[in-house]
């Protein structure tokens, strides 16, 4: 299983919050979560956004996990920093935009570490191997869409379905996307929208393997022997003949 999940910025999106979300749903945990939010999809380009992207991208502090001004912690191991530098190249040789690039970090203290600082890839396109392929790193991928309508196409067509987010002032724009989008959890101005336990998470398509979902009502299913038990209480009737017919509840 995998993950590749998008968030659709359109025009109208509230720029300061929709920015913060996107710098913390692709970054935060070192984008080393199943829901970090990898791909961002601009509705009518996304010059205007890129340059406040990159100013709170870059004031990003990345430093070990247990000091207390640590934003982003290191991967999980070389081989991890490894394979993440390496999706980062093959999309630059594939004719990517690289905004940001994080591969060379050093972080006194621990210079031996597995960091990889925040990094932002434009003009990606679907074929790349870096757009194909989970990074599960801090990693941003940019793309354009013209329309809602194509921007909901590009995330439809990608083999994987744990999530999906729209960020909008629309309702309208809110609704065509929760109807039409192939992702089993669905974010509206949200960045990583996993449910709350009550419910179900609810990934789907390459993201998802059995018949059942874990937590929620289909967790509780899962752990449950289902019994049923059909009783009739009324008086006896007379006579001996004898029905044949398949017996109900109902009154006969």
């Amino acid at each position: 299983m995998g993950a590749k999940n998008h968030a659709i910025v359109m025009p109208d999106a509230n720029v300061d919050a929709t920015i913060n979300a996107l710098v913390a749903g692709g970054f935060g945990a070192a984008g080393q979560r199943c829901m970090a939010l990898s791909t961002v999809i601009f509705v009518g380009g996304s010059q205007s956004w890129e340059t406040k992207i990159l100013e709170r991208a870059k004031a990003l502090k990345v430093n070990a996990g247990i000091e207390p001004d640590s934003d982003l912690g290191p991967v999980i191991s070389k081989q991890a920093k490894e394979r993440v530098n390496m999706l980062v190249q093959s999309g630059v040789e594939s004719g990517a935009k690289l905004l940001l690039d994080g591969r060379n970090i050093v972080v006194p203290g621990y210079e031996s570490g597995n960091f990889v600082g925040p990094t932002i890839l434009s003009n990606i396109t679907t074929n790349m191997e870096c757009y194909q392929e989970e990074i599960f790193g801090p990693v941003l991928l940019f793309m354009e869409a013209d329309s809602l309508e194509e921007a909901i196409n590009i995330i439809n067509k990608n083999k994987y379905g744990n999530g999906a987010s729209i960020f909008t002032n629309s309702g309208v724009s809110a609704r065509k996307f929760q109807t039409e989008i192939e992702a089993g959890q669905v974010g509206i101005n949200v960045p990583i929208p996993v449910p709350l336990p009550f419910f179900s998470f609810t990934g789907n398509k390459a993201s998802f393997a059995g018949d059942l979902n874990f937590y929620g009502k289909a967790g509780v299913n899962f752990y449950t022997q289902i019994k049923t038990i059909t009783q009739q209480w009324k008086d006896s009737v007379g006579g001996s003949k004898i029905n044949l017919a398949m017996p109900t509840s109902q009154k006969s």
